[in-house]
């Protein structure tokens, strides 16, 4: 496999083609877990991880059984993949990192959901890429959804000390700073005709 693939992907899925600032897939974490830095780091690991197992077992699934004559039920198998995952992960940080369990709350099951780790998974089959290529491309969107989680966490502990308007305190300001934190990512697409 040539390197310019391997490295492309890996650009493409950390920079131009991010999930959530260019695709604005995952956003529910992006601004719910998006408090602490600390906090978004623990959720970003978790998803990439989740991101990376997935693609791992849903490419032979999807490759060897369902492509063949089932590819109808590609969703839906590869939620049920996500979400046996996931379970699995939250068992795991239960009995063994309960900081990290209790400091991602609700939002560790809601991995589950997260469109983004579905979306990696779905964006695999339509690029038809081979396995490598699936978990180079699942690594990226998750050192993305990463990059961008805690950017986004930095400017959010920022704005707790930043002396904001009444009016915009709260979402409103939040929401203007994921646009802004989103906008800054265009740059990497290239802007122009």
């Amino acid at each position: 496999m040539k390197i310019t693939l391997i490295t492309s992907i890996l650009l493409a899925g950390i920079l131009t083609n991010n999930m959530v600032l260019s695709k604005f897939l995952g956003i529910c974490p992006f601004l719910g877990v998006s408090t602490k830095v600390k906090t978004a780091l623990s959720m970003s690991i978790a998803v990439t991880l989740v991101m990376v197992i997935s693609s791992a077992v849903t490419w032979p699934i999807n490759y060897y059984i369902l492509k063949q004559e089932y590819n109808y039920l590609q969703t839906i198998v590869f939620i049920l993949v996500i979400a046996a995952i996931v379970q699995l992960i939250e068992i795991f940080l239960k009995k063994y990192i309960p900081p990290i369990y209790k400091a991602l709350g609700i939002y560790l099951p809601l991995i589950t959901t997260n469109c983004a780790v579905l979306g990696i998974t779905l964006l695999n089959v339509q690029n038809e890429y081979g396995f490598v290529p699936s978990l180079v491309n699942a690594l990226a969107a998750g050192l993305g959804f990463m990059l961008a989680m805690v950017l986004f966490a930095g400017v959010r502990e920022r704005l707790e000390t930043a002396d904001i308007p009444v009016f915009l305190k709260g979402l409103p300001i939040t929401l203007i700073a994921a646009a802004l934190v989103s906008l800054s990512f265009l740059g990497f697409a290239g802007i122009g005709g």
